[in-house]
C-alpha cells in the first residue's frame, strides 16, 4: 500500500486519465495491481512490453477500442510509455468511453510525458511514484522501528527491492544503478556515449550538497558544457536527479544562476561511488544527511499535493542556507545538521533581506517533524 493510492482511487471515474509515473522499480506495476485487485469493478490489464497489447493500442480508433474494452470499467495500461502514439489513444479512450477510467503508468518520463502531454491536455492526473518513503515504511512497521533503520536507509535507500532483499542490498543497489536506471534513456537512443554518461553520474555524486557548474565538469569529464547540460537534462527525466536552483532576488552579491542535484535515492547515490561503508567510516555524513532529508521532503510535498518553490540560498562571500521553500509569498529556510550539538547560524544577510522568512534547523533530533507532516 502506497501513499497516493487513495488519492488515486479519488479520482475515478472524474472524465480524466490517471498517469502514474516514476523510476524504474518503484512499484509502479505492483500499485497498480493493489487498485485493481480492490477495485468493486471489472477491469482489463494490458502491459506495453507485450507485443499484441501494444500493437492493439497504437494507431488504434475509437471502434477498435469499444471491442478491445468490452464491458470493463477499468483499464490498466502498464508500461504505457512502450505504446507508440500512446497520447492519442489515451485521448480516445477518455473522449468516447466516459464511463471507463484510465490508469496507465510508465518508467520515465520521456514517451508517456511527451506523447501525452498535446494530447492530454486537460484531460489527465498526474502522479510520481518515488522510492518507498520514511512515512510509509513508518505507517508499515512503526516509527520506532524506522528511527532505528535511519542510518541504513541514509546508506541502502528506499527502492523496494532493496527494502525486501535484507542482506543483499549492495547486489541490488549495484544491478539497479548498472542497468534499469538508464535503460530508457538507451532505448531511445538518447544517450550517445555511455561512458560519458557514467562520468557524470559519478561526478554529480561525488557532489551533492555543492553548487555544480557545466563547464567544470565538462573540464572533469573530457565534454563540452552542452553536451553535459544535455545529459543532466536527461537524468532528471529519467528521475535519477533532481535540481535546486538558487534563490536570487534581493541580495547584491546573491548567486544568481546557481544549482546543486541531489539523487531521489541515497541507496542509487552510494552504489554509482561505491561506498557502503557505515556512516561511523565516512566523510560525507552531512551531504548523506542532505540528500536524505532533501528526497523524503519531495516525497512529502508531492504526496500531499503540496505547490512550493524549491531553492538553496548562497552568496559570492561563502553565506549559505541549505534549503528554502516559497509557499504564499513566505520563505521558509533550514538547515541540515547531522551533529545536533552544532549550531546553525543564520546568516543576518538573508534575514535582513528577507524578514519575512522563517528560519529553522533540522536536526537527528526533529528531523521527523520536516519529513513526516508540515509544522
Amino acid at each position: 500500500y502506497r501513499t497516493i493510492t487513495d488519492s488515486i482511487t479519488g479520482r475515478f471515474f472524474k472524465g480524466k486519465v490517471i498517469c502514474v509515473m516514476g523510476p524504474r522499480q518503484t512499484g509502479k506495476t505492483t500499485l497498480a495491481r493493489y487498485v485493481a485487485g480492490n477495485a468493486d469493478t471489472p477491469f482489463l490489464w494490458m502491459n506495453g512490453d507485450e507485443a499484441d497489447a501494444a500493437d492493439y493500442l497504437s494507431g488504434t480508433t475509437s471502434t477498435r477500442l469499444k471491442s478491445i474494452i468490452g464491458n470493463n470499467r477499468l483499464v490498466i495500461i502498464d508500461e504505457a510509455q512502450k505504446i507508440e502514439n500512446i497520447g492519442t489513444t489515451l485521448k480516445l479512450m477518455v473522449d468516447n468511453f466516459p464511463d471507463v477510467q484510465v490508469l496507465a503508468t510508465g518508467s520515465s518520463s520521456f514517451q508517456l510525458a511527451n506523447n501525452t502531454n498535446e494530447p492530454l491536455t486537460g484531460r489527465k492526473f498526474e502522479y510520481i511514484l518515488y522510492p518507498v518513503s520514511y512515512s510509509e515504511m513508518a505507517d508499515h512497521h512503526g516509527l520506532m522501528d524506522e528511527r532505528r533503520l535511519l542510518e541504513h536507509r541514509m546508506i541502502y535507500g528506499y527502492y523496494p527491492d532493496v527494502i525486501n532483499s535484507a542482506g543483499e542490498e549492495t547486489e541490488v543497489l549495484h544491478l539497479l544503478s548498472e542497468s534499469y536506471l538508464y535503460r530508457d534513456l538507451f532505448a531511445l537512443g538518447m544517450i550517445q556515449r555511455p561512458p560519458l554518461l557514467a562520468k557524470i553520474v559519478q561526478a554529480l555524486a561525488l557532489q551533492i550538497g555543492n553548487e555544480v557548474s557545466y563547464n567544470e565538469l565538462g573540464q572533469l569529464t573530457g565534454a563540452d558544457p552542452e553536451t553535459v547540460e544535455k545529459y543532466i537534462d536527461l537524468l532528471e527525466k529519467a528521475y535519477v536527479i533532481f535540481r535546486l536552483p538558487s534563490l536570487s532576488r534581493n541580495v547584491r552579491n546573491e548567486i544568481k544562476k546557481g544549482k546543486k542535484f541531489y539523487f531521489l535515492d541515497n541507496g542509487i547515490r552510494n552504489a554509482i561511488i561505491k561506498n557502503f561503508n557505515p556512516l561511523s567510516l565516512r566523510q560525507d555524513i552531512g551531504a548523506l544527511w542532505e540528500n536524505f532529508l532533501l528526497s523524503e521532503r519531495m516525497k512529502l510535498n508531492h504526496y500531499s499535493g503540496k505547490r512550493v518553490n524549491t531553492f538553496f540560498w548562497r552568496t559570492h562571500i561563502q553565506q549559505e542556507i541549505d534549503y528554502i521553500e516559497e509557499e504564499g509569498g513566505i520563505l521558509n529556510a533550514f538547515e541540515f545538521k547531522w551533529n545536533s550539538k552544532k549550531k546553525a547560524r543564520f546568516s543576518k544577510t538573508f534575514i535582513e533581506a528577507y524578514p519575512n522568512s522563517t528560519v529553522n534547523l533540522i536536526t537527528r533530533e526533529n528531523y521527523e517533524d520536516f519529513i513526516l507532516h508540515y509544522a
